[in-house]
């Protein structure tokens, strides 16, 4: 009987144990698990993860460069490249070229006195500055006089300014005056104001359509024909010579009236006393761009709402999957999404930014988390004075002649969409020194940003300087012929093949050690940063084109264009084609 007796004991003893144990664990267990919930976790401060959701433009951000837990913590100086983010590779063996040829003969020998060409521009500053270029190859193609164009006083910009209010006319006239012959306004006929037919051609007419089309009215009925809605009516193809002048006209005859030029000059004066370098940004992100686009930015019922009634202004706007039109590069990336870029391409937290933008959707909390990543951030509204910008503020087509000055001395230039101020801007950037002009590949970005919360911050910015090859304004980076030719004037950048031979050969020898004879046979050396332009990566945009528009079958073999955009949409609604032209 003592045995059974004492293994029950034990028994008993032995149970007592395990529950007193096993309630131990129990608290540990919880406290460790409250703990734990309380504590960071081990992987945050490795992680490039913002406290928000990724597409949210709207969500409160920590300041990412200044917070004490931050990824940005150590990145703050964008960190160590081996390239300089200020200027582009191998743009000293390049220039802009656009003299004269011998075989260009002058104008006074081949214009014909009974032919007069006048043209009325549409659209915003830039659209119409693309309109007043080929007006002029256009009045040479056609042995015309040209009359000064008429700017679009009517569109949605809502300018009343004329020529000699934005441009200098009297510079405009005379440095022309050996290509074409041009007069401020058309002679009386009979002593009375002389009222040209008037007319249309298509988009991208060629000079073949020009003496098709237009040639025969002015010699056959009235001498005097005036084109209206006169912007991208010209073939992105043309002679060599007739190219040339092209940029003769957009890159030296066309010059900003001198109140604007000086006006201009203070804001960029100004931009240099804080900082001996700065990037300008076009930035885009305006309530009628983004209804246009048809894209979701995860503001929720309430973005939907106030974009879908903007939208439905323009009837010929089909509904678009905003899912779809974000992963084919079709939408503006937004505030934060360009400073996140800017990053990790090397521009820390002490570069100075220039926004050239109008209303921004959101206001001040869409902007916060661009401004916390580049807190000195100006416009021309906080480094000018309202008494001296009132002259301009009036004038939609003035104040943004101001922000064109800004950007493009800025020594990083920087566009959210390919509008033709991005357009005009990123070619003249080339023309006159490929100063760097970045242009974000939104369909590959967009992914990147989709997933950037599962990966490091090295890796996320490694990711964006391999996708942005290509498009950050280097020589050579579109072939030529590729694109639009304001965006990309082949025709007039040259190369020193000598300079970059020599150039070339002191490089071999040098990382050899030597510099043999074999080392000085000529060849093409490619950037690193340099790619084929990859059409695939480029936004295109709805076709809105009347039946009158479209171009000939026998002309489009002399458009290679890369794909229309905000700004290549054709409308017969005003306001559409207006408001997207800047």
């Amino acid at each position: 009987m003592a045995l059974p007796r004492r293994r029950n004991l034990s028994y008993n003893r032995f149970r007592s144990l395990v529950k007193f144990i096993s309630s131990i664990s129990g608290v540990l267990l919880i406290l460790f698990a409250f703990l734990s919930f309380l504590a960071p976790s081990p992987n945050e401060s490795q992680h490039f993860h913002l406290r928000h959701h990724h597409n949210s433009f709207n969500a409160v951000v920590e300041d990412p460069v200044t917070s004490g837990d931050s990824v940005f913590h150590n990145q703050s100086s964008g960190g160590k490249l081996d390239r300089d983010i200020w200027s582009s590779r191998n743009a000293k063996f390049f220039y802009g070229c656009s003299n004269v040829s011998a075989k260009f003969a002058k104008a006074e020998a081949v214009s014909r006195p009974t032919r007069y060409l006048a043209i009325a521009t549409s659209g915003g500053l830039n659209q119409q500055r693309t309109g007043i270029t080929d007006a002029v190859v256009a009045a040479r193609i056609l042995n015309a006089t040209l009359v000064v164009p008429k700017l679009d006083q009517k569109s949605f910009w809502k300018d009343a300014s004329n020529f000699s209010e934005i441009f200098d006319v009297d510079w405009f006239i005379s440095s022309l005056s050996k290509d074409v012959k041009i007069i401020k306004q058309l002679p009386k006929r009979g002593g009375k104001s002389w009222t040209p037919y008037t007319m249309r051609v298509p988009r991208k007419c060629s000079e073949r359509c020009y003496q098709n089309r237009v040639l025969p009215v002015i010699l056959k009925r009235h001498h005097a024909v005036q084109l209206n809605k006169f912007d991208y009516r010209l073939a992105n193809k043309l002679d060599t010579d007739l190219q040339k002048l092209r940029c003769r006209v957009n890159y030296h005859a066309l010059k900003f009236a001198d109140p604007i030029l000086e006006m201009g000059k203070t804001l960029v004066h100004r931009m240099r006393m804080r900082s001996k370098r700065y990037i300008a940004l076009h930035l885009r992100f305006e309530p009628d761009m983004l209804a246009f686009s048809g894209c979701d930015y995860g503001g929720g019922e309430k973005e939907r709402n106030e974009l879908g009634a903007i939208r439905k202004r323009w009837k010929t706007l089909h509904k678009n999957n905003p899912d779809k039109q974000r992963r084919q590069g079709k939408c503006p990336l937004t505030p934060e999404e360009v400073g996140l870029m800017l990053r990790a391409l090397g521009y820390g937290s002490d570069v100075h930014i220039y926004v050239a933008s109008g209303e921004v959707y959101g206001g001040e909390e869409t902007l916060r988390p661009l401004k916390s990543l580049f807190p000195n951030f100006y416009s021309k509204d906080t480094i000018a004075t309202k008494e001296e910008l009132a002259p301009f503020s009036s004038f939609s087509s003035r104040m943004a002649a101001l922000d064109f000055i800004v950007c493009d001395e800025s020594d990083v230039f920087v566009t959210n969409n390919n509008g033709n101020m991005a357009r005009i801007l990123a070619g003249r950037r080339k023309y006159f020194g490929h100063k760097p002009t970045i242009r974000p590949n939104a369909k590959k970005l967009y992914r990147l940003f989709l997933s950037r919360s599962n990966m490091t911050w090295e890796a996320f910015a490694s990711r964006v300087r391999t996708f942005q090859r290509g498009f950050m304004g280097e020589p050579k980076e579109v072939r030529p012929g590729r694109g639009e030719f304001h965006e990309n004037p082949s025709a007039c950048i040259c190369e020193d093949s000598e300079a970059r031979e020599k150039a070339t050969t002191y490089s071999r020898g040098k990382k050899n050690g030597k510099l043999d004879d074999s080392s000085r046979k000529k060849e093409v050396i490619v950037s690193d940063d340099q790619n084929d332009y990859d059409d695939n990566d480029e936004p295109r945009w709805p076709d809105l084109d009347d039946d009158e528009n479209q171009v000939w079958p026998q002309e489009k073999l002399h458009y290679n264009g890369t794909g229309s955009d905000y700004d290549a949409v054709i409308s017969d609604e005003p306001e559409l084609e207006e408001m997207l032209s800047d």
